[in-house]
């Protein structure tokens, strides 16, 4: 009887070694191969509290008071990297996307055709690459229309806008509330692109029946309220208000963008 059941536990051992390789070799052939898609789900923030336009009063570690009314960041030059540090980069031609407050449906960003994996990592842009620029308006695309619909050019001659962040302030020396605008590009020699890369706290599985998205939070306080601490006060002009888009400031605020982005989540589903 000993003999019977230690024969029946080897047997079942055997059997479920077989089936659990068997499984790890099905899920390296059937589910590692192929092509998916993934989501990236920029969500905008002011320090804690999900930003609303045009009301919300947020306010800054400098003591100005902000209403928000217009974000938008062009979002470029997308880089996936997968658990063993290999790399999928988003076809140049696909990778210029403008993210709109004020549009939902911009926030999200559908990525398809992606090779099935574990992505561990996702590097992005904040503006048009001077390489791509230097295409000219014809290499453009469609996205030179798309940036000229949404108000991020200043012209042809002068570029894109990668970020634009405006509205209304107050301030101890402020006590109205004043226009700020803040705008982002190349000013000068200064071309003020810049590349963020985040890890991802959980593996984003790309299979062909799964989509992950990732969820990324975008806090735009980090623009003037970063690293570097610009206050529109010290730049309002009077009857024009606080107008930043150009100058020294505008290195410091590019500098402050690598600590806008975190990823909060990944839905694998």
């Amino acid at each position: 009887m000993k003999f019977q059941f230690k024969t029946i536990i080897a047997a079942l051992a055997i059997t479920f070694a077989f089936t659990s390789c068997s499984n790890d070799d099905d899920d390296a052939t059937n589910t590692i191969t192929g092509e998916g898609a993934i989501g990236l789900e920029f969500d905008n923030v002011f320090g804690s509290a999900n930003l609303i336009l045009n009301t919300q009063i947020n306010t800054t570690s400098q003591g100005e008071n902000l209403k928000v009314s217009d974000v938008k960041y062009i979002v470029s030059n997308i880089v996936l990297t997968k658990e063993d540090g290999s790399t999928y980069t988003v076809p140049k031609s696909e990778s210029y996307f403008i993210v709109d407050e004020s549009d939902e449906a911009s926030q999200t960003i559908e990525l398809s055709n992606v090779p099935a994996g574990n992505y561990t990592k996702v590097k992005f842009g904040i503006g048009v690459d001077q390489e791509q620029f230097n295409l000219g308006a014809d290499g453009q695309g469609d996205f030179l229309t798309l940036a000229d619909s949404k108000g991020m050019m200043w012209s042809w001659s002068a570029g894109y806008k990668f970020v634009k962040f405006e509205g209304l302030f107050t301030s101890a020396s402020v006590a109205t509330d004043t226009e700020f605008m803040v705008h982002t590009g190349q000013t000068g020699t200064d071309y003020n692109y810049t590349e963020i890369t985040l890890n991802l706290p959980e593996q984003a599985t790309v299979r062909t029946t799964i989509t992950p998205d990732v969820h990324i939070f975008a806090d735009v306080a980090k623009i003037i309220d970063g690293t570097n601490k610009i206050n529109l006060s010290d730049n309002n002009m009077g009857g024009m208000g606080a107008m930043i888009m150009g100058g020294a400031n505008l290195p410091l605020i590019t500098a402050n963008l690598s600590g806008m982005f975190t990823v909060n989540h990944v839905h694998n589903d």
